[in-house]
Protein backbone atom coordinates (compact mmCIF):
# COMPACT_ATOMS: atom_id res chain seq x y z
CA UNK A 1 0.00 0.00 0.00
CA UNK A 2 0.90 3.53 -0.43
CA UNK A 3 2.91 5.92 2.63
CA UNK A 4 -0.06 7.88 3.49
CA UNK A 5 0.58 10.98 5.11
CA UNK A 6 1.15 9.54 8.54
CA UNK A 7 4.14 7.33 6.53
CA UNK A 8 5.28 10.52 5.39
CA UNK A 9 5.38 12.74 8.40
CA UNK A 10 7.24 9.60 10.38
CA UNK A 11 9.76 9.09 7.32
CA UNK A 12 11.10 12.57 7.64
CA UNK A 13 10.93 12.98 11.50
CA UNK A 14 13.26 9.98 11.33
CA UNK A 15 15.34 11.63 8.64
CA UNK A 16 15.63 14.42 11.57
CA UNK A 17 15.68 12.62 14.39
CA UNK A 18 12.83 13.86 15.46
CA UNK A 19 9.81 12.82 17.63
CA UNK A 20 6.17 13.02 16.52
CA UNK A 21 3.83 14.95 18.82
CA UNK A 22 0.08 13.55 18.24
CA UNK A 23 -2.65 15.34 19.53
CA UNK A 24 -6.16 14.01 20.35
CA UNK A 25 -9.64 15.96 20.40
CA UNK A 26 -12.91 15.60 20.35
CA UNK A 27 -14.26 16.93 17.16
CA UNK A 28 -17.35 18.74 17.80
CA UNK A 29 -16.27 19.99 21.04
CA UNK A 30 -17.65 22.46 22.01
CA UNK A 31 -18.91 22.85 18.25
CA UNK A 32 -17.89 21.45 14.68
CA UNK A 33 -17.42 24.41 13.26
CA UNK A 34 -15.07 25.66 16.02
CA UNK A 35 -12.91 22.22 15.34
CA UNK A 36 -10.93 22.82 12.62
CA UNK A 37 -10.20 25.62 13.98
CA UNK A 38 -8.52 24.47 16.70
CA UNK A 39 -6.66 21.97 14.69
CA UNK A 40 -5.07 24.76 13.40
CA UNK A 41 -3.93 25.82 16.67
CA UNK A 42 -2.44 22.32 17.66
CA UNK A 43 -0.66 22.80 14.23
CA UNK A 44 0.95 25.96 14.93
CA UNK A 45 1.66 24.99 18.60
CA UNK A 46 3.81 22.10 16.67
CA UNK A 47 1.69 18.92 16.73
CA UNK A 48 3.01 16.74 13.79
CA UNK A 49 -0.68 14.36 13.74
CA UNK A 50 -3.96 14.96 15.33
CA UNK A 51 -6.66 12.21 16.18
CA UNK A 52 -10.31 12.93 15.45
CA UNK A 53 -12.14 11.85 18.06
CA UNK A 54 -15.73 10.47 17.07
CA UNK A 55 -18.05 11.06 19.96
CA UNK A 56 -20.09 8.12 20.96
CA UNK A 57 -23.20 7.60 23.11
CA UNK A 58 -21.95 4.78 25.47
CA UNK A 59 -18.29 5.73 26.05
CA UNK A 60 -17.38 2.82 28.52
CA UNK A 61 -13.88 3.01 28.20
CA UNK A 62 -13.25 6.82 28.15
CA UNK A 63 -12.70 8.91 31.59
CA UNK A 64 -14.64 11.30 32.60
CA UNK A 65 -13.04 14.47 30.98
CA UNK A 66 -13.26 12.21 27.33
CA UNK A 67 -16.92 11.52 27.79
CA UNK A 68 -17.72 14.86 28.91
CA UNK A 69 -16.04 16.21 25.47
CA UNK A 70 -18.40 13.53 23.48
CA UNK A 71 -21.26 14.46 25.59
CA UNK A 72 -20.75 18.18 24.39
CA UNK A 73 -20.25 17.43 20.91
CA UNK A 74 -23.61 15.17 20.83
CA UNK A 75 -25.43 18.05 21.85
CA UNK A 76 -23.89 19.67 19.43
CA UNK A 77 -24.82 18.36 16.74
CA UNK A 78 -21.06 15.90 16.06
CA UNK A 79 -21.56 12.80 14.19
CA UNK A 80 -19.05 9.98 12.64
CA UNK A 81 -20.99 12.18 9.57
CA UNK A 82 -20.23 15.24 10.86
CA UNK A 83 -16.49 14.47 11.74
CA UNK A 84 -15.92 13.16 8.45
CA UNK A 85 -17.37 16.70 7.22
CA UNK A 86 -14.86 18.32 9.83
CA UNK A 87 -12.17 16.61 8.38
CA UNK A 88 -12.54 17.63 4.85
CA UNK A 89 -12.70 21.41 5.94
CA UNK A 90 -9.58 20.37 8.02
CA UNK A 91 -8.36 19.17 4.99
CA UNK A 92 -8.70 22.53 3.07
CA UNK A 93 -6.57 24.00 5.00
CA UNK A 94 -3.89 21.96 5.94
CA UNK A 95 -2.07 18.61 4.88
CA UNK A 96 -1.40 17.68 8.21
CA UNK A 97 -2.18 13.50 9.43
CA UNK A 98 -5.99 12.81 9.76
CA UNK A 99 -6.59 10.14 12.10
CA UNK A 100 -10.36 9.09 12.67
CA UNK A 101 -10.13 7.71 16.24
CA UNK A 102 -13.85 5.96 16.82
CA UNK A 103 -15.36 2.90 18.63
CA UNK A 104 -16.50 0.17 16.58
CA UNK A 105 -20.31 0.45 16.73
CA UNK A 106 -20.13 4.08 15.09
CA UNK A 107 -18.06 2.31 12.40
CA UNK A 108 -20.06 -0.67 11.92
CA UNK A 109 -23.38 1.55 11.83
CA UNK A 110 -22.17 3.55 8.84
CA UNK A 111 -20.36 0.15 7.26
CA UNK A 112 -16.37 -0.50 6.76
CA UNK A 113 -17.15 -0.14 2.31
CA UNK A 114 -18.52 3.58 2.55
CA UNK A 115 -16.61 4.86 6.03
CA UNK A 116 -13.43 3.33 4.12
CA UNK A 117 -14.36 5.64 0.72
CA UNK A 118 -16.12 8.49 2.47
CA UNK A 119 -12.68 9.21 5.15
CA UNK A 120 -10.67 8.82 2.00
CA UNK A 121 -12.49 11.26 0.30
CA UNK A 122 -12.68 14.01 3.10
CA UNK A 123 -9.10 13.65 3.64
CA UNK A 124 -8.80 10.84 6.49
CA UNK A 125 -4.99 9.20 6.43
CA UNK A 126 -6.24 6.57 8.81
CA UNK A 127 -8.56 4.40 11.37
CA UNK A 128 -8.00 3.68 14.99
CA UNK A 129 -11.44 1.62 16.47
CA UNK A 130 -10.25 1.62 20.20
CA UNK A 131 -12.46 -1.63 21.14
CA UNK A 132 -12.26 -3.65 17.91
CA UNK A 133 -10.95 -6.78 18.46
CA UNK A 134 -7.44 -7.10 16.90
CA UNK A 135 -8.36 -11.23 16.66
CA UNK A 136 -11.30 -10.53 14.46
CA UNK A 137 -9.64 -7.71 12.24
CA UNK A 138 -9.48 -9.38 8.79
CA UNK A 139 -12.36 -7.78 7.24
CA UNK A 140 -11.88 -4.42 8.28
CA UNK A 141 -7.75 -4.30 7.68
CA UNK A 142 -8.77 -5.40 4.11
CA UNK A 143 -11.34 -2.45 3.28
CA UNK A 144 -9.11 0.63 4.81
CA UNK A 145 -6.17 -0.37 3.08
CA UNK A 146 -8.49 -0.73 -0.49
CA UNK A 147 -8.74 2.22 0.22
CA UNK A 148 -5.23 2.91 1.23
CA UNK A 149 -5.82 4.23 4.72
CA UNK A 150 -3.39 3.13 7.87
CA UNK A 151 -4.82 0.79 10.55
CA UNK A 152 -3.63 1.36 13.54
CA UNK A 153 -4.18 -0.77 16.79
CA UNK A 154 -3.50 -0.57 20.37
CA UNK A 155 -1.30 -2.72 22.64
CA UNK A 156 -1.00 -2.45 26.45
CA UNK A 157 1.42 -4.01 28.91
CA UNK A 158 -1.18 -6.94 29.62
CA UNK A 159 -1.72 -7.78 26.12
CA UNK A 160 -0.44 -11.46 25.42
CA UNK A 161 2.63 -12.18 23.00
CA UNK A 162 -0.62 -13.59 20.65
CA UNK A 163 -2.15 -9.78 20.12
CA UNK A 164 0.88 -8.07 20.01
CA UNK A 165 2.29 -10.49 17.03
CA UNK A 166 -1.53 -9.63 15.35
CA UNK A 167 -1.35 -5.85 16.27
CA UNK A 168 1.95 -6.03 14.41
CA UNK A 169 0.89 -7.65 11.36
CA UNK A 170 -2.40 -5.41 11.02
CA UNK A 171 -0.96 -1.90 11.79
CA UNK A 172 0.02 0.39 9.30
CA UNK A 173 1.53 3.95 10.16
CA UNK A 174 1.76 3.62 13.34
CA UNK A 175 1.52 1.26 16.32
CA UNK A 176 -0.63 2.84 19.61
CA UNK A 177 1.34 1.76 22.66
CA UNK A 178 -0.66 2.29 25.61
CA UNK A 179 1.81 2.78 28.39
CA UNK A 180 -0.65 1.39 31.42
CA UNK A 181 -3.70 -0.47 32.22
CA UNK A 182 -6.96 0.85 34.53
CA UNK A 183 -7.25 4.22 35.24
CA UNK A 184 -4.88 6.89 35.96
CA UNK A 185 -4.53 10.35 37.47
CA UNK A 186 -1.70 13.15 37.69
CA UNK A 187 1.07 11.44 38.56
CA UNK A 188 4.98 13.21 38.37
CA UNK A 189 6.10 9.60 36.79
CA UNK A 190 5.23 7.19 34.13
CA UNK A 191 4.50 3.57 34.53
CA UNK A 192 7.45 1.53 34.25
CA UNK A 193 5.42 -0.79 32.28
CA UNK A 194 6.02 1.16 29.17
CA UNK A 195 9.84 0.50 28.37
CA UNK A 196 9.23 -2.96 28.26
CA UNK A 197 6.44 -2.83 26.43
CA UNK A 198 8.56 -0.59 23.88
CA UNK A 199 11.13 -3.20 23.55
CA UNK A 200 8.37 -5.90 22.91
CA UNK A 201 7.27 -4.46 19.77
CA UNK A 202 10.56 -3.30 18.65
CA UNK A 203 11.46 -7.02 18.18
CA UNK A 204 8.24 -7.71 16.17
CA UNK A 205 7.92 -4.59 13.90
CA UNK A 206 9.74 -1.64 11.98
CA UNK A 207 6.92 0.38 12.47
CA UNK A 208 7.05 3.60 14.24
CA UNK A 209 6.01 3.47 18.24
CA UNK A 210 3.42 5.95 19.73
CA UNK A 211 2.93 6.20 23.29
CA UNK A 212 0.17 7.32 24.66
CA UNK A 213 -2.00 7.24 27.95
CA UNK A 214 -1.66 9.83 30.77
CA UNK A 215 0.79 11.89 28.93
CA UNK A 216 0.54 15.45 29.66
CA UNK A 217 3.53 17.00 30.35
CA UNK A 218 6.78 18.11 29.11
CA UNK A 219 8.75 16.08 31.55
CA UNK A 220 6.54 12.94 30.25
CA UNK A 221 7.92 13.88 26.34
CA UNK A 222 11.39 14.41 27.23
CA UNK A 223 11.17 10.68 28.95
CA UNK A 224 9.00 8.85 26.05
CA UNK A 225 11.16 10.76 23.52
CA UNK A 226 13.91 8.33 23.79
CA UNK A 227 12.15 5.61 23.93
CA UNK A 228 9.29 6.41 21.16
CA UNK A 229 8.96 7.71 17.67
CA UNK A 230 5.99 9.54 18.75
CA UNK A 231 3.68 10.38 22.29
CA UNK A 232 -0.13 10.89 22.39
CA UNK A 233 -1.79 13.65 24.31
CA UNK A 234 -5.14 13.41 24.79
CA UNK A 235 -7.02 14.15 27.86
CA UNK A 236 -4.45 17.15 28.84
CA UNK A 237 -5.68 18.75 25.60
CA UNK A 238 -9.67 17.85 25.90
CA UNK A 239 -9.64 19.84 29.36
CA UNK A 240 -7.85 22.36 28.07
CA UNK A 241 -10.65 23.07 25.70
CA UNK A 242 -13.11 22.06 28.38
CA UNK A 243 -12.02 24.50 30.98
CA UNK A 244 -11.88 27.39 27.77
CA UNK A 245 -14.62 26.38 25.80
CA UNK A 246 -16.33 30.18 25.83
CA UNK A 247 -13.17 31.66 25.99
CA UNK A 248 -12.51 33.45 22.77
CA UNK A 249 -8.71 33.33 23.70
CA UNK A 250 -8.92 29.21 23.57
CA UNK A 251 -7.12 29.00 20.11
CA UNK A 252 -4.34 30.74 21.77
CA UNK A 253 -4.09 28.57 24.90
CA UNK A 254 -4.34 25.80 23.23
CA UNK A 255 -1.25 26.77 20.79
CA UNK A 256 0.42 27.91 23.85
CA UNK A 257 0.43 24.40 25.69
CA UNK A 258 0.74 22.37 22.85
CA UNK A 259 4.32 24.44 22.08
CA UNK A 260 5.22 23.64 25.73
CA UNK A 261 4.50 20.44 25.07
CA UNK A 262 6.52 19.83 22.18
CA UNK A 263 9.26 21.32 23.94
CA UNK A 264 9.73 18.39 26.47
CA UNK A 265 11.36 16.48 23.21
CA UNK A 266 14.20 19.12 22.55
CA UNK A 267 14.85 19.07 26.77
CA UNK A 268 14.47 15.20 26.49
CA UNK A 269 17.20 15.39 23.71
CA UNK A 270 20.03 18.36 24.84
CA UNK A 271 19.35 17.64 29.11
CA UNK A 272 17.61 20.97 29.67
CA UNK A 273 16.05 21.43 32.77
CA UNK A 274 12.43 21.40 32.89
CA UNK A 275 12.19 24.12 35.25
CA UNK A 276 11.12 26.94 33.31
CA UNK A 277 8.61 24.89 31.02
CA UNK A 278 6.55 24.19 34.28
CA UNK A 279 6.61 27.75 35.12
CA UNK A 280 4.71 28.68 32.14
CA UNK A 281 2.52 25.43 31.94
CA UNK A 282 0.05 27.19 34.64
CA UNK A 283 -0.12 30.19 33.25
CA UNK A 284 -0.65 29.26 29.44
CA UNK A 285 3.00 30.34 28.43
CA UNK A 286 4.10 32.81 26.32
CA UNK A 287 1.34 34.53 24.55
CA UNK A 288 -1.52 33.54 26.65
CA UNK A 289 -3.68 36.03 27.99
CA UNK A 290 -3.55 37.30 31.47
CA UNK A 291 -6.48 35.89 33.75
CA UNK A 292 -7.19 33.08 31.55
CA UNK A 293 -7.60 29.81 33.31
CA UNK A 294 -5.88 26.90 31.83
CA UNK A 295 -5.50 22.97 31.70
CA UNK A 296 -3.60 21.19 34.48
CA UNK A 297 -2.24 18.54 33.65
CA UNK A 298 -2.72 14.57 34.76
CA UNK A 299 -6.70 14.23 33.89
CA UNK A 300 -8.55 11.06 34.71
CA UNK A 301 -8.53 9.00 31.51
CA UNK A 302 -9.00 5.37 31.11
CA UNK A 303 -7.95 2.65 28.81
CA UNK A 304 -9.37 2.49 25.69
CA UNK A 305 -10.52 -1.22 24.32
CA UNK A 306 -6.96 -3.23 24.29
CA UNK A 307 -6.53 -6.09 26.53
Amino acid sequence: MPETRIGRMFARLRERRRRALIAYIMAGDPSPERTPALVEALERGGADLIELGVPFSDPIADGPVIQRAGERALRAGASLRVVLEIAARIRSRSEIPLLLFTYLNPALRYGFEPLARDAADCGIDGCLLTDASVEEAGEYVEVMRRHRLDTVFLAAPTSTARRLELVARYSTGFVYLVSRAGVTGERAQLSEEVEPLVAAMRKITALPLAVGFGVSRPEHLAELGRLADGVVVGSALVSLIERNRENASLEIQLESFTRELKRGFDAGRSGEPLSRIDATETTGGPGTPPGTSVSQPGQVERTKGVS
